[in-house]
């Protein structure tokens, strides 16, 4: 019975064609390869990434238990297992980690954002580099969010429209406009493997107060128009990479099939379900993704926007979810709070001084591998090291990629509920904080 978290791959070496190794699953160029004219270091997340092939990204479908999916996408930069968990790399870095260290936690796929990487570097700067891959030094694929979570987050400085967004700059108050074209030029440029729509994150409540569902029908309407915008701006730039639409509607149903409906008949590579963490309670969002996920292709992938606790992921992928983004085992991590399978480990509490034990018996992560005490990390924190931060991140980071391992066996072997039990089961067992 599969019930237990994946350790993950050994990280051993294989041959491959034409002068290369695999490396941790790292394609490894050891000598001048056709199409090529990066050469890689042994086990650096760096890969060849000019004059790649271009095509659509395929999903496949591997297994199913219940309405969870198990599976994988194909892209030109290489393969991403699903259930997946992207971590967050806002301004192209994720934080504390470098590219060899996420190959080393298991990343597959990285999200970077498309408004503050517009700001900053800038697009002049990227372009130097070809895209934002060659810029950071990933090779792996990436999914750029359009801008459209600002729409949200910066409500208090912003101007909206039917042609876009006006924004105060967040880092010299000077003014910035997006646009569904703005986006799309910018995530052309980004050359990012997943761009996704510019749309209007639509709120669950103001001040305090639910929004109604006129409310609701505005936004999702507007995003709508803006999606069929983003497609023909997409399309018009000749951006070989692929569009993620976003379904919005808030909580209700009527709003979230015509958005559904809207999108598929637009057409693109993927869809996402947006709207979602951004207040409602626990039930409104496991409600929404009930009524939600049912309305979008069975054989497209399926991404929740935002959505990061172990528990929201475990509930969203018994619904149908592929695909996961949020910074929360990052920022957690550099907060002091570190994910064990009983919930959460706060590692600043004074009864971690002297405690000899690592983060998480069985752990494979690089700090609990190599015997890093919980009084070490607890030390670090409060010397403000960066090391802490690096550690934290590593641990926390890995013990999401290995709850995404546990999920896809779980699936494979027709067991999911049994891991969703034993899962509940262990965080039930004590607070650990």
């Amino acid at each position: 019975m599969a019930v237990g978290f994946d350790a993950g791959s050994s990280g051993t070496e294989s041959k491959g064609q034409g002068g290369r190794a695999v490396v941790n699953d790292v394609v490894v160029h050891r000598g001048r390869d056709e199409g090529f004219r990066g050469v890689a270091a042994v086990g650096d997340a760096r890969s060849a990434w000019d004059n790649r092939p271009m095509t659509s990204l395929t999903f496949e479908l591997l297994a199913s238990d219940g309405a969870a999916r198990r599976g994988r996408l194909h892209f030109p930069r290489g393969t991403v297992e699903t259930p997946a968990f992207m971590p967050v790399g806002t301004y192209g870095s994720v934080k504390a980690m470098t590219p060899r260290d996420l190959v080393e936690v298991g990343a597959e796929i990285i999200l970077g954002n498309t408004f503050h990487l517009h700001l900053r570097p800038g697009l002049e700067i990227v372009k130097k580099f070809g895209g934002l891959h060659r810029f950071i030094g990933w090779g792996r694929p990436i999914l750029t969010d359009s801008g459209g979570f600002q729409v949200f987050s910066l409500a208090h400085r912003r101007k909206l429209t039917e042609e876009g967004v006006t924004f105060a700059s967040p880092v010299d108050g000077s003014r910035v406009f997006l646009s569904p074209e703005v986006s799309m030029r910018i995530q052309t440029v980004l050359d990012s493997d997943i761009a996704m729509i510019f749309d209007e994150c639509t709120p669950y409540e103001i001040d305090g107060v639910p929004i109604d569902e006129q409310r609701a029908a505005e936004s999702m309407a507007l995003s709508l128009r803006w999606a069929e915008r983003s497609r023909r701006a997409f399309d018009e730039l000749g951006n070989p990479n692929n569009l993620f639409g976003i379904v919005q509607g808030g909580v209700h149903e009527a709003l979230r099939r015509r958005s559904a409906e809207g999108l598929v008949g637009i057409g693109f590579d993927g869809y996402a379900v947006g709207g979602l963490a951004v207040g409602e309670p626990e039930e409104v969002r496991n409600r929404t993704l009930d009524f939600t996920v049912p309305m979008l292709p069975a054989d497209k992938p399926r991404y929740l926007m935002g959505v990061g606790r172990p528990e929201d992921i475990v509930e969203a992928v018994r619904r149908g979810i592929d695909m996961f983004d949020c910074v929360m085992p990052t920022r957690n991590a550099r907060n002091g709070f570190l994910f064990v399978p009983e919930g959460t480990l706060r590692i600043r509490n004074a009864k971690y001084a002297a405690d000899t034990r690592v983060i998480e018996e069985g752990c494979d992560c690089y700090a609990c591998a190599n015997g890093f005490s919980r009084a070490y990390l607890r030390h670090l924190d409060r010397c403000n090291e960066i090391l802490a931060s690096q550690l934290a991140t590593m641990h926390n980071l890995r013990h999401y990629q290995r709850l995404m391992a546990g999920l896809r066996a779980a699936i494979e072997a027709g067991t999911l509920e049994d891991f969703t039990a034993a899962f509940y089961a262990r965080r039930r067992g004590a607070a650990v904080a």
